[in-house]
């Protein structure tokens, strides 16, 4: 069904260097989204005051924020207090400098046909970050911060088009409708959904927030990538769901949230590009 992957980064040795610098500022940036998802459900600045233990309110010192290391040094507490520092920390800061790593290899063809390869760098780790951010934020408060949205579908369309314009005016003309096209469709679409599904079953059944991540998706995937997302969203979020109810680990009825199934489908989409799914549904 894919096509194996060719070496996309140059000799071994610099390949080596991109794939280990793109690993630690991964990394960083993942320890920068656990702050954001701390802060932004409480109102709080995400940039002051500097970061600090929410138990003792210390300021950390620059060892004790490196990451994955410090937690490890420390021993999973906090040096002054000694309260327990989660798992997640080192966790999100793992995830996210993996997929950072992953986003090298990615063969989105919703960018046009001949993208330039860092352009495409930048772009994947942008939504990568986006995408893993709203997932955590979602399946912490069952609740999307709407700026976070709003901003993502604005730089999707911007990048959308720079990527267009580096290939041909022509290009980024096509490329930033079709972009258009996706979030409008993603937007109208999911609200159309959810208020089509509360009158059938007479309760909600899709948050706001869905409808603005999937114009997000569409900013950045065009219409047929956006479509193709949400199709994985909702098989895994329905295996995810029987397996819950089967488990007992979930209650009928309970919510759940649906970002992270949608952040999942788009990012393989992404990763791996339409073509390829397409060839597998056409049996090619």
């Amino acid at each position: 069904m894919f096509p194996p992957l060719t070496d996309q980064l140059g000799p071994p040795l610099l390949r080596d260097e991109i794939a280990v610098l793109t690993a630690i500022l991964g990394a960083c940036v993942g320890s920068f989204l656990n702050v954001v998802v701390w802060r932004v459900p409480r109102e709080e600045s995400v940039l002051w005051p500097p970061s600090h233990c929410p138990r003792c309110g210390t300021v950390l010192a620059w060892f004790e924020n490196i990451p994955v290391l410090s937690w490890l040094a420390l021993g999973g507490r906090c040096r002054h207090c000694r309260a327990p520092i989660g798992l997640r920390y080192p966790a999100v800061e793992v995830l996210c400098s993996g997929l950072w790593v992953l986003m090298l290899l990615a063969r989105p063809d919703a960018m046009g046909p001949h993208p330039a390869r860092p352009l495409l760098w930048l772009c994947g780790w942008i939504l990568v970050s986006l995408l893993l951010l709203l997932a955590l934020i979602d399946a912490d408060q069952l609740w999307i911060p709407e700026p976070l949205c709003r901003w993502g579908v604005v730089a999707g369309c911007m990048l959308t088009a720079w990527v267009g314009w580096q290939q041909s005016p022509t290009v980024a003309r096509s490329l930033l409708a079709s972009h258009l096209v996706g979030a409008a469709l993603g937007l109208v679409g999911f609200e159309a959904l959810a208020a089509l599904a509360a009158r059938w079953i007479g309760r909600p059944a899709l948050g706001s927030g869905d409808a603005k991540v999937g114009a997000l998706l569409g900013a950045w995937l065009g219409p047929l990538g956006l479509a193709l997302a949400v199709m994985q969203a909702v098989l895994i979020a329905a295996v995810f769901g029987g397996i819950g109810l089967l488990s007992g680990l979930l209650k009928r009825r309970q919510p759940i949230p649906f970002v992270p199934f949608l952040a999942l489908g788009g990012g393989v989409v992404w990763w791996t590009g339409v073509v390829p799914w397409q060839d597998w549904w056409l049996g090619r």
